[in-house]
């Protein structure tokens, strides 16, 4: 029996939401959910596994939590249709870990690059929980036995880890599997990446060669989804350029980091291929189409911003949401926790 396509995805709620968070995982949800049934989640239990410095505490989790939620809501998510909720809600996430880790070697999560990037030299002293991130990342999907995950390239080797998870479940528990009757022996499904669009991978504003990102020191290395027209423009403005025109082809942009992310930010927000915006502003200054950009960046997301500050300040609206969508991801998480356990031979209350 096939598996009933589902997407999940989440956003960690850290710092200000971004462009590059808009453009390499927001627009995708927004797209996904007239196709898909969709499982959107603020993962605010993977927020805890860097410092407090880093996450705020807990009157900043909340605060951000709620924004993250906002953000779906005023992006077009539509939570009645689809599930938006905040994954400490459902115990299953921290449930099915458990069982992952039993599950999971050594070895694969030694080479996960993003523990390496986010440990630096001092991994001795950064949690266990960073160094497991990516099993937690593994059961939040696979709790769903979702289908399909929008993820930008930095977190594709996490989702072949919970394929190579899924897999060595199936495996390690095919007899107990069939004997439950389940999917001929398969449990879980292999999860397949969604990795599209112009501007998968948003770079910083003042260099083009790191990605756009909220622990940037410099503001003006990002557009905040909470940024009024007037910052936005100013930010597009004040991106570093090199003093060369714009290519007419797409070949042109190779070497030119700071070039090549603007057009991809324009096609992305405009819907259209880096190509087509070369045929329109290629050959001519960055000055001309940065104007362009900063109006296009000003159509799209001001509306955003202004929509998220009206429902940030009702609280107990987005908190309705958010236990509204627990109850309905809770129902999922439950079945699949029940059979996980069945299937283990965990002795479960009946």
């Amino acid at each position: 029996m096939p598996f009933v396509e589902r997407v999940f995805s989440g956003v960690q709620p850290t710092g200000n939401l971004h462009l590059g968070n808009y453009l390499g995982a927001i627009v995708n949800f927004v797209k996904m959910q007239q196709t898909h049934n969709c499982i959107y989640c603020v993962v605010d239990m993977h927020a805890i596994t860097q410092g407090v410095d880093v996450w705020g505490g807990p009157t900043e989790l909340a605060r951000v939590t709620r924004e993250v939620t906002a953000a779906f809501i005023a992006a077009g998510i539509d939570p009645k249709k689809h599930i938006v909720f905040n994954q400490s809600q459902v115990s299953g996430h921290a449930e099915l870990t458990w069982i992952f880790n039993c599950v999971a070697r050594l070895g694969w999560l030694n080479r996960m690059t993003q523990f390496k990037e986010k440990a630096g030299k001092d991994r001795e002293n950064v949690s266990v929980g960073l160094y497991d991130y990516p099993v937690l990342m593994a059961a939040d999907i696979l709790l769903y036995r979702a289908t399909h995950v929008p993820v930008g390239e930095d977190q594709k080797q996490h989702l072949e880890l919970s394929r190579d998870i899924a897999q060595k479940f199936n495996n390690d528990f095919g007899d107990s599997i069939r004997a439950q009757g389940t999917n001929d022996g398969l449990f879980f499904p292999l999860p397949e990446p969604f990795i599209t669009g112009p501007a998968t991978r948003v770079m910083s504003l003042r260099d083009g060669t790191k990605k756009m990102s909220k622990s940037d020191p410099s503001d003006n290395s990002r557009i905040n989804l909470t940024d009024d027209a007037d910052t936005i423009a100013q930010k597009i403005r004040k991106a570093k350029t090199d003093p060369e025109p714009l290519p007419s082809e797409e070949k042109g942009l190779e070497a030119r980091p700071e070039a090549d992310n603007l057009v991809g930010i324009f096609a992305a927000l405009s819907d259209r291929s880096k190509a087509d915006v070369l045929r329109e502003f290629g050959g001519g200054q960055f000055s001309s189409f940065k104007n362009a950009l900063a109006e296009l960046c000003v159509t799209k997301l001001a509306p955003i911003a202004g929509e998220m500050k009206r429902l940030v300040a009702d609280p107990g609206h987005i908190d309705a949401i958010l236990n509204d969508g627990s109850d309905r991801a809770r129902a999922i998480a439950e079945e699949t926790m029940n059979l996980s356990k069945d299937i283990v031979g965990f002795i479960r209350r009946r």
